[in-house]
Protein backbone atom coordinates (compact mmCIF):
# COMPACT_ATOMS: atom_id res chain seq x y z
CA UNK A 1 0.00 0.00 0.00
CA UNK A 2 1.57 3.34 -0.99
CA UNK A 3 2.34 5.92 1.70
CA UNK A 4 1.26 9.55 1.36
CA UNK A 5 3.91 12.26 1.42
CA UNK A 6 3.20 14.62 4.29
CA UNK A 7 2.10 17.29 4.63
CA UNK A 8 -0.64 17.04 2.02
CA UNK A 9 -3.05 19.75 0.95
CA UNK A 10 -6.41 19.60 -0.69
CA UNK A 11 -9.52 21.59 -1.34
CA UNK A 12 -12.97 21.74 -2.79
CA UNK A 13 -13.71 21.81 -6.50
CA UNK A 14 -13.82 25.63 -6.73
CA UNK A 15 -10.81 26.18 -4.44
CA UNK A 16 -12.52 28.44 -1.89
CA UNK A 17 -11.91 25.99 0.98
CA UNK A 18 -8.47 24.44 1.46
CA UNK A 19 -7.13 22.08 4.11
CA UNK A 20 -3.82 20.56 5.17
CA UNK A 21 -3.06 17.07 6.47
CA UNK A 22 0.07 16.67 8.58
CA UNK A 23 -0.60 13.18 10.00
CA UNK A 24 -0.84 9.87 8.18
CA UNK A 25 -4.24 8.18 7.95
CA UNK A 26 -5.04 5.58 10.58
CA UNK A 27 -7.47 3.77 8.25
CA UNK A 28 -8.80 4.13 4.71
CA UNK A 29 -12.21 2.96 3.55
CA UNK A 30 -14.99 2.83 1.00
CA UNK A 31 -18.62 3.00 2.17
CA UNK A 32 -21.35 1.47 0.03
CA UNK A 33 -24.34 2.68 2.08
CA UNK A 34 -27.18 4.29 0.15
CA UNK A 35 -26.59 7.56 2.03
CA UNK A 36 -23.02 7.74 0.68
CA UNK A 37 -24.23 6.72 -2.78
CA UNK A 38 -26.64 9.65 -2.75
CA UNK A 39 -24.10 12.11 -1.29
CA UNK A 40 -21.51 11.25 -3.95
CA UNK A 41 -23.85 10.44 -6.85
CA UNK A 42 -21.66 7.36 -7.21
CA UNK A 43 -21.43 3.74 -6.07
CA UNK A 44 -19.62 4.51 -2.79
CA UNK A 45 -17.78 7.20 -0.86
CA UNK A 46 -14.08 7.13 0.00
CA UNK A 47 -12.63 8.17 3.36
CA UNK A 48 -9.29 8.45 5.09
CA UNK A 49 -9.42 8.72 8.89
CA UNK A 50 -6.92 11.40 9.90
CA UNK A 51 -5.99 12.17 13.53
CA UNK A 52 -7.73 15.46 14.36
CA UNK A 53 -4.45 17.06 15.46
CA UNK A 54 -3.13 16.48 11.92
CA UNK A 55 -6.01 18.22 10.12
CA UNK A 56 -6.51 21.95 9.63
CA UNK A 57 -8.54 24.28 7.44
CA UNK A 58 -6.09 26.73 5.87
CA UNK A 59 -8.46 28.77 3.72
CA UNK A 60 -12.21 29.44 3.69
CA UNK A 61 -14.99 28.29 5.98
CA UNK A 62 -16.71 24.93 5.35
CA UNK A 63 -20.38 24.57 6.22
CA UNK A 64 -22.40 21.63 7.48
CA UNK A 65 -24.43 19.84 4.82
CA UNK A 66 -25.62 16.28 4.29
CA UNK A 67 -25.76 14.82 7.79
CA UNK A 68 -26.76 17.38 10.40
CA UNK A 69 -27.66 14.84 13.07
CA UNK A 70 -26.39 13.55 16.37
CA UNK A 71 -24.02 10.96 14.84
CA UNK A 72 -21.94 13.00 12.39
CA UNK A 73 -21.63 16.24 10.48
CA UNK A 74 -20.64 16.41 6.83
CA UNK A 75 -18.67 19.51 5.86
CA UNK A 76 -18.97 21.14 2.44
CA UNK A 77 -17.70 24.17 0.56
CA UNK A 78 -20.37 26.89 0.87
CA UNK A 79 -19.93 27.82 -2.79
CA UNK A 80 -19.46 24.64 -4.87
CA UNK A 81 -21.00 22.30 -2.25
CA UNK A 82 -18.17 19.73 -2.51
CA UNK A 83 -18.36 17.18 0.33
CA UNK A 84 -14.90 17.52 1.88
CA UNK A 85 -14.85 15.79 5.25
CA UNK A 86 -16.93 14.31 8.06
CA UNK A 87 -16.58 14.70 11.80
CA UNK A 88 -18.21 11.84 13.70
CA UNK A 89 -19.84 13.22 16.86
CA UNK A 90 -18.33 11.97 20.10
CA UNK A 91 -15.16 10.81 18.35
CA UNK A 92 -13.32 14.12 18.14
CA UNK A 93 -9.92 12.44 17.83
CA UNK A 94 -10.23 11.90 14.06
CA UNK A 95 -11.65 13.46 10.90
CA UNK A 96 -12.79 11.46 7.85
CA UNK A 97 -11.54 13.34 4.83
CA UNK A 98 -12.61 12.62 1.26
CA UNK A 99 -9.21 11.66 -0.21
CA UNK A 100 -10.21 12.70 -3.73
CA UNK A 101 -10.26 16.28 -2.41
CA UNK A 102 -6.48 16.06 -1.91
CA UNK A 103 -4.25 17.62 -4.55
CA UNK A 104 -2.63 14.18 -4.93
CA UNK A 105 -4.78 11.16 -4.10
CA UNK A 106 -2.66 8.67 -6.05
CA UNK A 107 -1.54 6.97 -2.82
CA UNK A 108 -5.11 6.18 -1.69
CA UNK A 109 -6.41 2.60 -1.58
CA UNK A 110 -9.40 1.61 0.59
CA UNK A 111 -8.31 -0.87 3.27
CA UNK A 112 -11.85 -1.70 4.42
CA UNK A 113 -15.24 -1.44 2.77
CA UNK A 114 -18.44 -0.98 4.73
CA UNK A 115 -22.14 -1.48 4.09
CA UNK A 116 -21.61 -4.11 1.43
CA UNK A 117 -25.21 -5.12 2.24
CA UNK A 118 -26.30 -2.00 0.32
CA UNK A 119 -23.70 -1.98 -2.44
CA UNK A 120 -24.61 -1.91 -6.09
CA UNK A 121 -24.16 -5.37 -7.63
CA UNK A 122 -21.38 -4.29 -9.99
CA UNK A 123 -19.39 -2.17 -7.49
CA UNK A 124 -16.00 -3.56 -6.44
CA UNK A 125 -13.03 -2.24 -4.47
CA UNK A 126 -9.61 -3.72 -3.66
CA UNK A 127 -10.33 -3.48 0.10
CA UNK A 128 -8.65 -6.10 2.28
CA UNK A 129 -11.70 -6.37 4.58
CA UNK A 130 -15.43 -6.18 3.82
CA UNK A 131 -18.32 -5.66 6.23
CA UNK A 132 -22.08 -5.81 5.72
CA UNK A 133 -22.40 -2.74 7.99
CA UNK A 134 -19.71 -1.01 10.01
CA UNK A 135 -17.03 -3.25 11.51
CA UNK A 136 -17.81 -4.30 15.08
CA UNK A 137 -16.35 -1.72 17.47
CA UNK A 138 -14.01 -4.27 19.04
CA UNK A 139 -12.30 -4.95 15.67
CA UNK A 140 -11.11 -1.37 15.05
CA UNK A 141 -7.95 -1.67 17.13
CA UNK A 142 -6.77 -4.71 15.13
CA UNK A 143 -7.76 -3.06 11.82
CA UNK A 144 -5.81 0.11 12.64
CA UNK A 145 -2.79 -1.99 13.64
CA UNK A 146 -2.94 -4.09 10.46
CA UNK A 147 -3.36 -0.95 8.33
CA UNK A 148 -0.29 0.64 9.97
CA UNK A 149 1.76 -2.50 9.31
CA UNK A 150 0.82 -2.50 5.62
CA UNK A 151 1.37 1.22 5.09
Amino acid sequence: MPKPTLPMEGGCRCGQVRFRISAAPILTMACHCTGCQRMTASAFSLSAAIPAAGFEIIEGEPVIGGLHGADAHHYHCPHCKSWMFTKPRGMDWFVNIRPTMLDDASWFVPFIETYTSEKLPWAATPAAHSYEGFPPFETYEALVKEFAERA
